[in-house]
């Protein structure tokens, strides 16, 4: 069991350098945990595939179709909003950062990340995918 974060969420939903890596940690460990927040910065990754050319409108389209399809297998709590105010203030996250780590932590699970913020500020919790995978 794992709190993903949206980057790695996306990988496996839009084909990108990472999406190999993404898929590697889904079959080591399909239980993923992510806060509700997921979703909405999923269709933010979606469009800047899109802006970048990376994606067309229809592709990311595709991708939000099937991470709803998704959605029992990525598993989406509510966050605790004291414990995320409490975990951005101590680690110096955004609060949307801090809803992953405050999730990780309330699970007592590791959250997998690609986010040098994360990896550095909540060493004790979060990984890299590779990381994870070793």
């Amino acid at each position: 069991m794992i709190v993903a974060d949206t980057n790695v969420i996306a990988a496996l939903f839009l084909a990108s350098d990472r999406s190999e890596v993404a898929e590697r940690v889904w079959r080591r460990d399909p239980t993923w945990y992510a806060p509700v927040l997921w979703r909405s910065e999923l269709r933010n990754v979606a469009l800047r595939y899109f802006r970048c050319g990376l994606a067309t409108l229809a592709q990311c389209e595709e991708a939000m179709a099937q991470a709803r399809l998704a959605i029992p297998s990525v598993r989406t709590i509510e966050s605790d909003d004291v414990l995320v105010l409490r975990m951005a203030a101590r680690f110096g996250l955004s609060t949307y950062d801090a809803e992953f780590a405050a999730l990780a932590e309330t699970l007592q699970v590791p959250l997998v990340s690609w986010d040098g913020r994360l990896l550095e500020r909540f060493a004790g919790r979060a990984v890299s995918p590779l990381d994870f995978l070793r």
